[in-house]
């Protein structure tokens, strides 16, 4: 599919001024050339053409809100000077599988001033002899060179910075669930303390029962204790009577 008519499909019947980022990778230019991209794309952000057979930049048009722009895998050697005039506000450019040969080539990119991020892999200056001491030291606005700083430190991935964020507030949510399971936890087994064993509880009631029992037959033994003393004082009383 050529380009133009790829980007009208991604327009999606909306008005270019509504396009923040434009993905037209793997379309094909007729020319060489950008086509279908127009001044009208006024709030475009992100900007993609991978291998879509650019020799030139000719035809950018200007879209001063582009901050990432993508052109790896094309054909391009030169007119890169067209970027500082038409983007002036990026901060990443991808340049990679491209037929950048000299450092003089990149000069044109010392007039982005925002540029923090630049990838050129697999382009011939990269087998130049200090290549990344050069480029810096060409481009000292760049923070990134093909993902890394001058310590050798890794370009951090805004996308994992986002899923890093989620992952910390899901992880402060888990724990207050977590928080929330022990003290739940914590009571059940309280709850469970004051539990009677059935077993238990049917042995009390037996030993319950065997003293009630026991104190039913001590009775009997002391009412025919307390008859006995009657009958003994009533017969001491007779005995009395008589001698009188």
């Amino acid at each position: 599919m050529d380009m133009k008519k790829r980007i009208s499909l991604e327009l999606r019947n909306r008005n270019p001024a509504q396009i923040a980022e434009l993905v037209v990778d793997n379309s094909r230019s007729t020319d060489g050339e950008i086509e279908g991209l127009t001044d009208e794309f006024t709030e475009l952000e992100v900007l993609s053409l991978v291998n879509v057979g650019l020799n030139s930049l000719a035809k950018l048009p200007s879209l001063p809100k582009l901050r990432k722009l993508e052109l790896s895998d094309n054909n391009l050697s030169g007119s890169l000077e067209t970027l500082a005039e038409k983007c002036p506000n990026l901060t990443y450019l991808n340049l990679s599988g491209n037929k950048i040969k000299d450092l003089s080539t990149l000069e044109a990119l010392q007039n982005l001033k925002n540029l923090q991020s630049l990838d050129l892999f697999n382009c011939e200056i990269t087998s130049l002899e200090d290549y990344r001491e050069s480029v810096f030291e060409l481009l000292p606005q760049i923070t990134y060179l093909d993902g890394f700083d001058q310590e050798d430190n890794e370009a951090p991935d805004s996308e994992e910075e986002d899923e890093d964020g989620a992952g910390q507030a899901g992880d402060y949510d888990e724990e207050d669930d977590e928080e929330e399971d022990e003290d739940g936890s914590e009571g059940g087994e309280v709850g469970l303390s004051f539990q009677v064993n059935p077993a238990d509880q049917e042995e009390e009631e037996e030993e319950d029962y065997a003293e009630e029992e026991e104190e039913e037959e001590d009775q009997p033994d002391v009412q025919g204790q307390k008859r006995k003393r009657d009958v003994d004082d009533e017969g001491e009383e007779d005995e009395d009577d008589e001698e009188d």
